[in-house]
C-alpha cells in the first residue's frame, strides 16, 4: 500500500555537503569570523581614542626629534652655539614669528632647544627602559621558573632596591658614576628592573601550571627551551603595558636629574635643564619654563595613555 505524501511545504533533500557548509554559515552568522589576539588587540586599541591620540603625538614627537638636522638649525637656529655679535638683541626675547617659542638668557631660540631636548628624553626612555627590561626579563624569569632558593635571592634583593626613594637612589649612582647621558641610562636601568621582574615573575607563575608547558616538559624539551618558546611568549604581555609607562617615568627622572644639574650637562639640551636655567626668570621670561615643562607633561601623558591602552587591548578578558 503506498504511503500518504505529508501535505505542507515540501523539503528537498540537502546532501552531506551542504549541510556541513549551511552549519558553517549559521556558525559564522551567530559568532562572526575567526579573528586572531592580536587582531582582536589592534581593534580594541584602535576604539580608545585617548590611546590613540597619544600614540599620535608619540609619532610626532619621534618624527620631529629624528628629522630636527634637516630644517630645525636653519628655522629656528643652532640649539648650542652662542653668536656674541647679536647675543645681547636675541637676549630673552618674548614668543615671535622668527623665535615662536621666545629666546634664552643667552639669546639661543628656546624653541630649538625644546627639540633637541626631545632626542635625549626618548633617547634616556627606550634605552633605559630597554636596559630594565633586559635585566628584570632575566631575573623574574630565574625566580619563577626555579623558584626555591633562586627566587629567595632575586626577590630580596628586589626588595632591598624598593626600601630607597626611587629618586634618592638614582643621586646617589649618578654621584658615584658622575654626571653625563651614559650614566643616567645605567642609573635608571639598574632602578628599574625590580619592578619589571616582579610583574614577570607573577605572569610567569601564572603560565608556567599550564597543560602545554607539562606536555613540554614530559617531551623532554630543554629549561631554554620551554622558557623561550612556551612561557616567556605567553607571559610577556604585561610587561609590554609596563615598559611603554616606564618610558614616561624614564623621561621624567632624566628631567629631575639634569634640573639637579647631574643628567645632561649644559650647553647640550634637555628638557630639565632647561627647567633648571628658567628658574630664575620665572616672571620675567615665563615662556623659558612653559613650553619645555608642556614638552615633558605632553609627552609623559602620551605614554600613559598608550600603556593603558594597550593594557585593554592585550587583556583577552575584554575580548568580545
Amino acid at each position: 500500500m503506498r504511503k500518504k505524501q505529508p501535505t505542507g511545504e515540501q523539503v528537498a533533500p540537502v546532501s552531506g555537503d551542504a549541510t556541513g557548509a549551511a552549519a558553517v554559515a549559521s556558525t559564522e552568522v551567530l559568532t562572526g569570523p575567526a579573528r586572531s589576539l592580536r587582531a582582536d588587540a589592534i581593534r580594541r586599541l584602535k576604539k580608545n581614542k585617548l590611546a590613540v591620540a597619544g600614540l599620535v603625538w608619540i609619532i610626532i614627537v619621534i618624527l620631529v626629534a629624528i628629522t630636527a638636522d634637516l630644517w630645525a638649525p636653519y628655522w629656528l637656529g643652532d640649539p648650542v652655539a652662542i653668536d656674541s655679535t647679536t647675543a645681547a638683541e636675541r637676549m630673552l626675547l618674548s614668543p615671535s614669528v622668527d623665535h615662536p617659542f621666545g629666546t634664552d638668557k643667552l639669546g639661543r631660540d628656546v624653541a630649538s632647544r625644546v627639540v633637541y631636548g626631545a632626542r635625549v628624553s626618548l633617547l634616556v626612555g627606550v634605552v633605559a627602559v630597554a636596559i630594565a627590561v633586559a635585566i628584570g626579563l632575566l631575573m623574574g624569569a630565574l625566580a619563577a621558573y626555579y623558584g626555591g632558593i633562586w627566587d629567595a635571592i632575586i626577590m630580596r634583593t628586589a626588595d632591598v632596591f624598593f626600601a630607597f626613594p626611587y629618586i634618592l637612589f638614582a643621586i646617589v649612582l649618578i654621584a658615584l658614576l658622575g654626571p653625563g647621558l651614559q650614566n643616567v641610562f645605567i642609573a635608571i636601568g639598574v632602578l628599574g628592573w625590580p619592578s619589571i621582574a616582579r610583574v614577570f615573575r607573577s605572569s610567569i607563575l601564572s603560565v608556567k601550571e599550564n597543560e602545554y608547558v607539562d606536555a613540554a616538559r614530559a617531551m623532554g624539551s630543554s629549561t631554554r627551551r620551554i622558557l623561550l618558546r612556551h612561557i616567556m611568549p605567553n607571559a610577556v604581555a604585561p610587561i609590554i603595558v609596563y615598559a611603554t609607562m616606564s618610558i614616561g617615568g624614564a623621561i621624567l627622572t632624566e628631567a629631575a636629574l639634569s634640573f639637579l644639574g647631574m643628567g645632561v650637562q649644559p650647553p647640550d639640551p634637555s628638557w630639565g635643564n632647561m627647567l633648571d636655567d628658567a628658574r630664575s626668570f620665572m616672571l620675567t621670561a615665563p615662556w623659558l619654563m612653559i613650553y619645555p615643562g608642556i614638552a615633558i607633561l605632553t609627552t609623559v601623558l602620551a605614554f600613559v595613555l598608550l600603556g593603558d591602552g594597550l593594557r585593554d587591548a592585550l587583556d583577552v578578558k575584554m575580548k568580545e
